[in-house]
């Protein structure tokens, strides 16, 4: 064993650690790349091709191929060969057009709430790939449609980093969901740190360290204060209702972070639990259902109710060719029947690929990864998602059919050659 260091060596190196952050930090600096709050990286979205809009609208190419020659809705780009795309924005553009020419389908066209219908509010439990999913979920619920706001409540950052934002430092500036639930006189109000992401009808609230600073406030209170738990969760409440009016859904990317996590099991409506196919997966998923049942009392115990429409469980980097996978899935399904959806997202080079190139699979075409590899991932993604809109659906007390829609779809990627053009 080395011997330590005298403490006057200690202390140099202290300071020679200082240094080494106020170096870099001025290097970033000077790139124009550093800051203190999340920042975003100012990327755009590629347009989607005639294929991949009919696809997702459920419509056929040559009907929105129609529509661009009579100057129907909005006018798509001419690439090479006259090949149509559109923005997500006129996608959206295409929704509120189809929805007012075709009223008995408005509801397909056009998903969003209607008068009545509740926010749906989905926490996303910690767990394998579960960052992953949510960043899938919440972009693949804006391709469809809804309006989403996605909550990073994670002190690292992660789901703010998939959609581009990055943080630097120790950030102290009310720039995550913090500012919103803190409990001094610099609480300010959600919409303050709500940031627009590159997919149109897609929010963020980026999480940083400084989410670690309400973690350390609760506990605080917690100990000196009777243990009033509760009192921690019913601010995520609170806050989610300042913007019930904008969204349809809220996605809310938990942490390790105890009272955050609280506070996003009693805004929730829904609950997804993420599971990789593994036995010591399983085993480690269960202290988080013991986590749930144990903050949900507390809550109670405080006099709320808590009620959720649904708890499910997405089994994901599953790889279906592999026996002993496909018997925990089995068993898993035994255990707790239909909460287990259908659908499984498979282990992918794709989704990997995707990441490295800091984007989703949404964000890039079929080429960018390789064909056969994205076309898999994509169908595993979109199963997934299909499965949870339904449950959604049901929940506003509309008929299920993404499912049945996701079946019949190739890829959002990819265009068949009837819908080219």
């Amino acid at each position: 064993m080395p011997h330590s260091e005298k403490l006057d060596d200690q202390e140099r190196i202290v300071e020679r650690v200082q240094r080494h952050g106020n170096d870099i930090w001025a290097c970033l600096t000077a790139q124009g790349v550093a800051t203190r709050a999340p920042s975003p990286d100012p990327r755009t979205l590629r347009s989607f091709s005639l294929g991949e809009v009919a696809e997702i609208l459920g419509v056929s190419g040559s009907y929105l191929r129609q529509l661009s020659i009579d100057g129907l809705g909005p006018t798509p780009e001419l690439g090479t060969a006259g090949r149509r795309s559109y923005t997500l924005g006129q996608i959206n553009e295409l929704r509120d057009y189809l929805a007012s020419s075709r009223p008995k389908e408005a509801l397909k066209f056009c998903p969003r709430r209607r008068e009545g219908d509740k926010l749906q509010i989905i926490s996303v439990v910690a767990g394998p790939a579960s960052t992953t999913t949510s960043f899938y979920l919440a972009q693949g619920l804006a391709l469809q449609g809804f309006r989403v706001l996605a909550i990073d409540l994670d002190s690292h950052g992660s789901l703010s980093r998939m959609f581009g934002y990055y943080s630097f430092g120790y950030p102290v500036h009310n720039e995550t969901m913090y500012a919103a639930i803190r409990y001094d006189e610099h609480q300010e109000s959600i919409q303050s740190v709500i940031q627009h992401t590159l997919f149109d009808g897609l929010d963020l609230v980026p999480g940083s360290a400084e989410l670690s600073c309400f973690e350390e406030e609760s506990s605080r209170r917690f100990r000196s204060e009777n243990l009033r738990y509760s009192d921690a969760s019913i601010r995520m409440v609170s806050a989610l209702k300042e913007v019930e009016a904008y969204y349809d859904v809220v996605v809310l990317s938990c942490g390790d972070g105890g009272f955050l996590t609280a506070g996003a099991y009693e805004a929730a409506t829904g609950v997804l639990v993420t599971v990789r196919p593994e036995l010591p997966e399983i085993v480690s998923m269960t202290s988080s259902l013991y986590s749930f049942t144990h903050f949900v009392a507390l809550i109670e115990r405080a006099g709320r109710i808590v009620n959720h429409d649904f708890f499910k469980y997405l089994v994901t980097m599953h790889d279906p060719r592999d026996v002993s996978q496909q018997k925990v899935v089995a068993s898993l399904r035994g255990c707790v029947g239909d909460d287990l959806l259908t659908a499984t997202v498979w282990q992918s080079d794709a989704i990997r690929q995707a990441w490295n190139k800091g984007r989703s699979l949404y964000e890039l075409s079929s080429g960018a990864v390789g064909r056969s590899s994205y076309e898999q991932a994509m169908k595993s993604l979109n199963s997934a998602n299909a499965e949870i809109m339904d449950i959604m659906s049901e929940v506003w007390g509309r008929a299920p059919f993404y499912v049945s829609l996701a079946s019949r779809s190739t890829t959002a990627g990819k265009a068949s050659s009837e819908s080219r053009g």
